[in-house]
């Protein structure tokens, strides 16, 4: 689809308005269970280094199979990955549901991951597909938007239902509601998407992807985001049981989570806005990945409710600004033909940044406590932070 003519405009924002739509509610469901996840893996007699594991799990199989779903998206079209993640999201909440040991969680997750590479891609390919270039940063605004608006309102669902239902019930709301989202897209979205025609010439996925790492600012997006997601994932796996030694419960995790989420969400749009506007939007990027260092290194000096929801929406604000600039930019230094791989790249470093810390900060988490994982998380955000500007940095102009 080109978005030229005025029938083209509002065909692309029907699109774009069911993308978001799909993405709110499934998101929703999703986040409903990042919560209890934890606190029901804790209660079928699962340890810290478990609870990683089990989200490590899913964390590996998306970030592995991203690559190669964005491919698929590129040449049979956007559609078909798009559904076959759909049903296998729904899928893994419903058999969470029935699960009874922690291994039975991991597996479970497995496809969870395997559900999200196929999913995510897709709808981020979407978004550039039907938007001008001018308001490409407004477009994935609304987009991400509607992503973290459904991660605001979800783990705070979750949390209150898993205290009035039970955890189990939690899985089954959630894998309903990514149900009905099943049949939307297969209303509503069309059979195939222009990011995949007149692509010319296909590489095998390992040459094309060798030309995508040529590309000196992707890989400082893909940089980027993989340091950032890693922070992330500390905040995702951990949070909950360092709330829960506290001395609070899976409502408290509810707001903490719920704040971070909606700092994001409201951020985005502004963001977004702000993004078409600079002259170089990776200022925002690093901008946003230096506060989101400091925020990540607070969590460890909080003991209460209050400031843990006041560093997790000063978090989801720099998180907002930093993703905000990061899609629009990758959209913007790649081909067309070529932007669900780069997205595919893109969520391969967001699930990888996640797993390594799920895996990773476990053991050290058991060792030396919660305060020194998130101190540490801080000083990579840091590390983060500089590798980005190196990266990225501007060529010296031509001399006359």
């Amino acid at each position: 689809m080109n978005p030229d003519s005025p029938g083209e405009v509002r065909s692309a924002g029907k699109l774009l308005l069911i993308v978001c739509t799909i993405s709110f509610v499934c998101f929703f469901g999703s986040y409903m269970r990042i919560p209890i996840v934890p606190l029901f893996a804790t209660s079928l007699g699962a340890d810290s280094v478990q609870v990683g594991l089990i989200n490590g799990a899913f964390m590996l199989m998306a970030g592995a199979l991203s690559i190669p779903s964005g491919l698929v998206s590129d040449r049979l079209g956007r559609r078909l990955p798009l559904l076959g993640g759909l049903l296998l999201l729904a899928g893994s909440s419903f058999l969470l549901y029935w699960s009874r040991t922690p291994l039975q969680m991991a597996g479970i997750y497995l496809l969870f991951g395997t559900g999200l590479s196929a999913f995510s891609p897709t709808l981020m390919s979407y978004v550039a597909d039907v938007t001008p270039p001018e308001v490409l940063g407004q477009a994935y605004g609304w987009y991400t938007m509607a992503v973290y608006g459904g991660m605001t309102v979800g783990p705070a669902a979750g949390g209150f239902l898993g205290t009035a239902l039970g955890l189990r019930p939690v899985f089954l709301v959630a894998g309903g509601l990514i149900f009905v989202m099943f049949f939307v897209a297969l209303a509503f979205l069309p059979a195939s998407s222009a990011g995949h025609r007149g692509a010319g010439a296909r590489p095998a996925i390992l040459p094309a992807l060798k030309g995508l790492m040529g590309n000196r600012r992707l890989v400082a997006c893909l940089v980027a985001t993989l340091g950032t997601c890693f922070g992330f994932g500390m905040f995702v796996t951990f949070m909950p049981l360092y709330i829960r030694s506290l001395g609070m419960h899976s409502g408290h995790v509810g707001f903490v989570f719920a704040a971070q989420a909606l700092a994001n969400a409201l951020s985005r749009l502004p963001s977004g806005k702000l993004s078409d506007r600079v002259a170089d939007r990776s200022r925002l990027v690093a901008a946003g990945l230096a506060v989101f260092a400091l925020a990540l290194a607070s969590f460890g000096l909080c003991r209460s409710v209050v400031p843990l929801m006041g560093a997790a929406a000063v978090m989801g604000v720099s998180m907002g600004v930093a993703f905000t600039a990061v899609g629009a930019l990758i959209a913007d230094v790649v081909p067309r033909a070529q932007r669900g791989l780069a997205m595919g790249c893109y969520n391969t470093c967001v699930y990888a940044g996640m797993m390594l810390c799920a895996a990773g900060m476990g053991p050290i988490i058991r060792e030396e406590g919660f305060r020194t994982g998130f101190f540490l998380n801080g000083v990579v955000g840091v590390a983060v932070l500089l590798l980005f500007i190196t990266l990225y940095r501007r060529p010296a102009p031509a001399t006359a």
